[in-house]
């Protein structure tokens, strides 16, 4: 059983009032990510996907990411909204992270607008910001959702959560 809906002040999203199946949509605020004392992508035409209980994951255009620290892995998985999706490892100086990002080359047509776009796990990275907030972590190792001050839970991944 879910539990109840935080109501959101004024500025604020609530999770529980993205739909299902999810929604995307562009965003032109600036999206960072800082990795060994590095910017591995900076954008501000990115896109993010709302969808009930989960905090935006936000997906950066290629051309906006460093791409020569990812390198392709073998893994895969299916989104029944999105489609298959690819991995990638980052790679920096002599640190790796497995499985850091991933990506949609082939999305359903609702998702087209994001083929090829990477998205990021912000607790894998050194910093991850939205116009400069720096962003806390969706609960839990599967989830990839950014939290903002102006996003309100309780957000999926958190113990218990797994059948919401």
């Amino acid at each position: 059983m879910p539990p109840q809906r935080i109501a959101p002040q004024a500025g604020q999203e609530s999770v529980w009032d993205y739909p299902r199946p999810p929604r995307l949509e562009p965003v032109s605020k600036q999206i960072k990510i800082v990795f060994e004392g590095r910017a591995i992508a900076d954008t501000t035409a990115g896109y993010r996907v709302l969808e009930t209980s989960h905090p935006p994951v936000y997906y950066l255009p290629p051309a906006d990411i460093d791409m020569s620290h990812l390198q392709a892995t073998t893994r895969g998985s299916f989104c029944e909204w999105k489609g298959n999706a690819l991995y990638y490892h980052l790679i920096v100086s002599d640190r790796r992270i497995e499985n850091a990002a991933w990506a949609y080359p082939n999305p359903t047509e609702k998702f087209r607008p994001i083929a090829g776009y990477l998205a990021f796990y912000a607790q894998l990275m050194d910093a991850c910001y939205v116009d400069g907030e720096l962003v806390t972590p969706q609960p839990g190792g599967f989830y990839g959702g950014w939290i903002t001050q102006d996003i309100i839970g309780p957000f999926k991944g958190t113990p218990g959560s797994w059948g919401w």
